[in-house]
């Protein structure tokens, strides 16, 4: 009897402890092991927009898919049911583990002796998808099983489907729905058909073998399989209709604007980065560049950059690294970042310092003699671009026809290299590094190479009349602090001589295409060996700076920056200006117009052409000693060579007096700019420092920081512990030069 209870208990026991271990494993175990942590974030592809929000890239991840995840109700029906149907009929119904297809699974398995079909659920899959790779054995099912159970118990069906669908892979290195449509069918996603549902929903079985656009039987076989599974619970004639539609794949193509923005300089994009760029026009660009050069084949220039800036912003609104990307030699070179010599396109910059230390005006006269200059190898004696000299000329003329010994000759009475690499630095133009004497003064004539996204911004700065700002091509990046490294009326000067089509036209000719329906400034460089073709200009509203020639550095048949550069440039300009009125710069205070005597840059009341000086400078009158008998303007000897040879085609207009003493533009001697002092309290002078010119006695000095006195034909200044500028300023015509000291006490 007593047997008996003791079996009975037994019988009772062993199924009531098997209930309570099935509900620990299926309701306590699970919460024992944590879920991935791959689970919580979807990862999402970078994607570069342009300024409009339209996109520009899709970026790929770093296991080189591209996933762009969306949320459930942005998902068709369609390709819910679909899914479902194909992966897991019942998911629905069960929680996070299949009972009746793992015990068919496992039915099958010892019937055939190996595993035939899988049990896995949705739920199941994605713990798979959102877990580090595992080996295939049962540890490893029986933990995915446990943290199905885990996430079933945690998450929605709603939330373990929309995970699911967006870590799908697809194929074609595409995750999601939303990559899958876009590169199969170029469309949105709520645009799919019922056939087009089935066909994505039935690949993440076998991505590649079954592949749409290398195997589309295949794709088509699994597609009917997919609408059989789904048949029982749709409408027939929907079903009927889809088993009908053929497959119409659109493949995504591979071309994108700006090929060369995901390599750009400035670091990682955000998931979701807006550019600058705007789409219109870098599009517009890349075709003019791509039709330019294939006119350009026969003379040897296969590559050309171009970038397109907004003025106020300095934003680039277009940029062309090297006008074909898929070019296996240099296509994807930068070109805008590549450091390249400027030829004459620097020159601007040196007579921007002339009218702002030197003294100049655009009316000056300058020589362009043949001229020797003192460098570490010898004597350097430059020619300009056609061989000649043209004797005096005014500072128009010689930027305007970009006269080669003027600009070297202007730089020399500036103190050398430095105050132009000074200004270029201030400017943006960082590459000649802080020593600029190795280029000597060809450095005005581009012997130090530059980039063109800097140069151009260089330009831009001239556009905005002073007002300088970094290039920008993020619009998360805050901007630098403004800086105004020159002043705006020279720097208005300087934009209208190059922007003076009739001051152009001794060198250029006319009509060519550095003109343009409307005003806009243009200079062109070329490298002395033909390797580099440039053109940069702008109007008030836009910049483009162009650049041409071969990143093998192998020189151009001869082309120079009009030939080569200026028709991208004219072109693009167009372009900018279609939907955009142009419009010119405003005037700065300070600048007014005054008749000049063009042969001698002196102030007359004859009537003529106005010329803008600035007010602080006007020139000295002219007068009766300005020219001989006959009417003839003298020059001084230093003329004397050019005005017996043959170059001199003036000689109705000029005539030579050996006597009368050169007018040369005041220099400072003494002291040399950036020199330390140390102050000795025991010297008798008790710190007093001699100031002197080229010019003794022309000029006027003064310090805000510092005593000056006079000294018989220069001055003195008293010296004191700190940092001082002192400025001399040119009694003839207001120019002003100053250099900086430093004082210490010793």
């Amino acid at each position: 009897m007593k047997a008996r209870r003791l079996l009975r208990r037994k019988r009772v026991a062993i199924p009531a402890a098997m209930a309570a271990a099935g509900l620990f494993a299926w309701y306590v175990l699970p919460w024992c092991v944590p879920l991935p942590a791959g689970l919580t974030d979807a990862p999402a592809s970078p994607v570069l927009l342009d300024r409009g929000g339209r996109p520009l890239h899709h970026l790929v991840l770093p296991d080189y898919t591209r996933s762009s995840p969306v949320t459930l109700e942005e998902i068709p029906a369609d390709l819910i049911a679909c899914t479902i149907a194909a992966e897991d009929k019942r998911f629905h119904d069960h929680g996070g583990i299949d009972l009746l297809a793992t015990a068919r699974s496992a039915k099958d398995a010892v019937v055939h002796g190996r595993a035939v079909s899988g049990a896995s659920t949705i739920t199941q899959q994605l713990i798979k998808l959102t877990s580090p790779p595992a080996k295939r054995d049962l540890r490893t099912k029986v933990r995915e099983a446990l943290l199905a159970r885990h996430l079933e118990m945690k998450w929605s069906k709603e939330q373990i489907l929309t995970a699911y669908l967006n870590r799908l892979p697809y194929g074609n290195h595409r995750t999601g729905p939303a990559e899958a449509v876009r590169f199969y069918f170029q469309k949105p996603l709520s645009d799919l058909s019922l056939a087009e549902s089935a066909l994505l929903a039935g690949l993440p079985q076998a991505p590649s073998r079954l592949n749409p656009v290398r195997h589309p039987q295949r794709a088509l076989v699994r597609r009917g399989m997919v609408l059989d599974r789904l048949a029982k619970n749709y409408d027939a004639s929907r079903i009927s209709a889809a088993r009908a539609e053929p497959v119409a794949l659109r493949p995504l193509t591979t071309r994108d604007l700006a090929p060369w923005l995901p390599s750009f300089e400035n670091g990682q994009p955000s998931p979701r980065s807006l550019t600058t760029i705007d789409a219109g026009i870098q599009g517009d660009v890349e075709s003019i560049v791509g039709e330019e050069l294939a006119k350009l084949s026969g003379s040897h220039i296969k590559h050309a950059a171009v970038v397109v800036l907004d003025n106020r912003t300095r934003e680039i609104l277009a940029l062309v690294s090297s006008g074909n990307w898929r070019d296996p030699n240099g296509g994807q070179i930068n070109g805008a970042l590549t450091l390249r010599s400027p030829g004459s396109a620097l020159k601007p910059f040196t007579w921007l310092l002339s009218f702002d230390k030197g003294g100049l005006h655009p009316a000056a006269i300058v020589a362009d003699i043949p001229t020797r200059f003192r460098t570490k190898e010898g004597l350097d004696a430059p020619e300009n671009y056609d061989r000649t000299f043209r004797g005096p000329v005014s500072v128009r003329e010689a930027l305007a026809c970009s006269l080669n010994v003027p600009a070297m000759r202007a730089l020399n009475d500036l103190g050398g290299p430095r105050p132009l690499n000074d200004l270029l630095s201030g400017m943006g133009v960082l590459s000649v590094g802080p020593d600029a004497s190795p280029y000597g003064l060809g450095l005005t004539l581009g012997s130090a190479p530059v980039r063109l996204l800097d140069l151009t911004n260089a330009y831009a700065t001239l556009a905005e009349e002073g007002r300088h700002l970094p290039w920008k091509l993020w619009m998360e990046k805050q901007h630098d602090p403004v800086s105004h490294p020159m002043s705006p009326a020279s720097c208005y000067l300087i934009a209208d001589i190059l922007s003076d089509p009739i001051a152009r036209a001794p060198a250029f000719g006319r009509g060519g295409p550095l003109e343009l329906p409307f005003r806009c400034a243009a200079k062109t460089g070329t490298s002395s060996d033909f390797r580099d073709n440039w053109c940069v200009g702008f109007t008030r509203d836009f910049t483009v700076g162009v650049w041409a020639g071969n990143f093998d550095n192998s020189p151009m048949k001869g082309v120079s920056g009009v030939a080569g550069a200026g028709p991208i440039f004219h072109r693009a300009m167009l372009r900018l200006h279609r939907n955009h009125a142009p419009q010119w710069l405003e005037r700065p205070e300070g600048l007014v117009e005054v008749s000049i005597d063009p042969l001698t840059g002196k102030r007359t009341n004859a009537p003529g052409p106005a010329t803008l000086v600035p007010a602080d400078r006007m020139p000295l009158f002219a007068s009766a000693a300005d020219r001989d008998a006959s009417g003839h303007v003298l020059l001084d000897s230093s003329y004397s060579e050019w005005f017996s040879s043959s170059h001199n085609r003036k000689r109705n207009a000029y005539a030579l007096d050996k006597g009368m003493p050169a007018e040369s533009p005041l220099r400072i001697l003494a002291p040399r700019d950036g020199m330390t002092y140390q102050l000795d309290p025991e010297l008798p002078n008790g710190g007093t420092l001699h100031l002197a010119t080229n010019l003794p006695g022309q000029a006027d000095w003064s310090c805000d920081t510092l005593e000056v006195s006079a000294g018989g034909a220069e001055a003195m200044v008293k010296l004191k512990p700190g940092n001082h500028i002192l400025i001399a300023t040119d009694k003839r015509n207001g120019g002003k030069q100053n250099v900086t000291i430093k004082v210490e006490q010793r």
